[in-house]
């Protein structure tokens, strides 16, 4: 460690103020970040990794304040700010890289002149040499035509690409700190590497330390120096990377290791999907046109019971698009696809009501799916009395019912009484689970069911659905752009590009040996390789 810190955090406690009452959330929070330095903060949701980062720039919402400590920048103590103080450093000297680009992006102007704003504020340039410097700044971050991308809207742009215009704005005055928080948490692996792989080469041009924000393990292995990990507003562990990958000293960071899906043991227990057991689902040749665009562009495959085949791509690949295809939520245009020996290529929704009982999906944000002025047991119930005649008495015949998938899904029973709104993103993606359970489905789709889970949450969710599957006998068509949980918790896997399957097997054969261009790719992009060397932390 330089003795020349960057950024110096010393006994940070930071609260917010609710009901006149200012209730901490940050504890005695200490680090140092030497030049050049990568400091990764890793933990859950409400850990207090991302108040942290806001306190560091000095942007924490009205409600919030430093209670005490010290947050030094090159030796200049920057809790004691003005406002002032704050425009000359922040942006200047200090930037940020947010996590949500949809957010932080202006819909109303182009990207350009949004970047030139920092320009416009933090140096002398006239307008022709900002120009000039964000056409370098679009080039430096990988963009091609950067005249082009200069005059584009942000709904112009991809996902990826929005991001890209963060990481040119938050560079764009050479600033020897940044912040990034979460910067990739909603990008495709390759997308997500090439952000990173960009962060990283700009950061090393010109030696700038960071702060990176994150709670996916694999980005902080990878691209840190130092690793710090925070759980309910306290720093538990800090130190080296590497050391604290292979060596860690703190529980719950032990805890959180072993909660990667690649460190998990769910296949190695499962009883092997025998070839003789009878196909449930078999597509052959299907076709899903909008317009004049192919979304899903003649894929076939099998899915036997019991067994769980994935569906893995990126945004846009089709994958969810076959999902809702076989859930009979959308109409293909040709081929055929059959489930549970019934053609449901040409059904219209009347038509495959009767088989909605046997096949349920399970969709990526139970909460948008649930209706807010529902309690959990209206949510649970819901599939029940759609199916049911009698209005009389049928809801008490189905508490039981209720219950029962309740405890299935892991969740006592008096969560029956609950609002989604009063659950964690974890216990509403069991109740999306009991919910399909409720009717005792035989097929279950299950589209980016964990994507928006911190990882101890996703470890325990893959471990319900794995036990559900063998207590219950239930097939799974899972979808996702995780490789990582995919070969965790899969028998065979599809792998989708541009709406077709470029490649399908077992999870050995195309993990192991792939045979596509695209598949290779994929697994190169994969975060956090070394953190498989270790099975289990105890």
């Amino acid at each position: 460690m330089s003795l020349d810190p960057v950024l110096s955090v010393k006994g940070l406690t930071v609260g917010y103020r609710t009901n006149r009452t200012l209730a901490p959330v940050v504890h005695d929070v200490s680090f140092d970040v030497g030049p050049g330095q990568v400091l990764a903060l890793v933990g859950e949701s409400g850990s207090g990794k991302t108040t942290t980062g806001h306190a560091i720039l000095g942007l924490l919402p009205t409600n919030g304040e430093v209670i005490s400590g010290s947050i030094t920048f090159r030796g200049r103590e920057l809790t004691a700010l003005n406002p002032k103080g704050w425009r000359d450093i922040r942006g200047r000297s200090v930037s940020l890289i947010p996590q949500d680009p949809t957010v932080s992006l202006d819909p109303v102007r182009r990207v350009g002149h949004q970047v030139e704003d920092v320009l416009r504020l933090h140096t002398d340039l006239e307008a022709p040499a900002r120009r000039d410097r964000i056409h370098e700044l679009f080039t430096l971050v990988g963009f091609d035509d950067v005249e082009r991308r200069y005059r584009q809207y942000p709904h112009e742009l991809s996902g990826g690409m929005r991001q890209r215009v963060l990481v040119a704005a938050a560079v764009a005055a050479e600033p020897d700190l940044i912040i990034a928080d979460e910067p990739t948490s909603g990008l495709d692996a390759t997308v997500q590497k090439q952000v990173l792989d960009l962060i990283d080469s700009l950061r090393a041009r010109s030696s700038t330390s960071m702060v990176l924000v994150t709670h996916d393990l694999g980005v902080a292995a990878d691209r840190s120096d130092l690793i710090g990990v925070m759980r309910n507003g306290h720093l538990v562990e800090v130190g080296p990377s590497a050391d604290v990958i292979a060596n860690p000293q703190h529980a719950y960071t032990r805890h959180l290791l072993n909660s990667v899906p690649s460190r998990l043991s769910l296949r190695e227990n499962r009883r092997s999907v025998l070839s003789t057991r009878k196909t449930v689902i078999e597509v052959t040749d299907l076709q899903k046109d909008y317009g004049e665009v192919p979304a899903v562009d003649g894929i076939s495959f099998h899915v036997q019971q019991g067994e769980t085949f994935s569906i893995v791509g990126e945004s846009g690949s089709g994958k969810s698009t076959t999902a809702r295809i076989l859930a009979g939520l959308t109409n293909a245009t040709s081929g055929h696809a059959s489930v549970l020996g019934t053609d449901i290529t040409a059904l219209s929704r009347a038509e495959f009501r009767p088989l909605r009982r046997d096949v349920q999906i399970v969709y990526q944000n139970p909460y948008s799916s649930f209706d807010p002025r529902f309690t959990v047991f209206d949510v649970v119930e819901e599939p029940l009395r759609s199916f049911q005649k009698a209005r009389w008495g049928r809801r008490r015949g189905n508490v039981d019912r209720v219950a029962a998938a309740l405890e299935a899904a892991a969740l006592p029973a008096d969560f029956a009484r609950r609002h989604p709104r009063e659950l964690s993103g974890g216990q509403r993606q069991r109740v999306a689970i009991a919910r399909a359970l409720v009717v005792e489905p035989k097929v279950v789709v299950l589209d980016e069911p964990i994507s928006a889970l911190d990882v101890s949450v996703a470890a325990q969710i893959l471990e319900l659905l794995q036990r559900l599957q063998e207590d219950l006998g239930l097939t799974y068509v899972f979808i996702s752009h995780d490789l990582s949980v995919v070969s965790a918790i899969s028998d065979r896997v599809a792998v989708m590009q541009r709406g077709r399957i470029v490649e399908q097997g077992s999870v050995e054969q195309v993990f192991s040996n792939p045979t596509d261009d695209y598949t290779v790719r994929l697994l190169d992009a994969i975060a956090g390789r070394e953190l498989t060397t270790t099975r289990g932390i105890s």
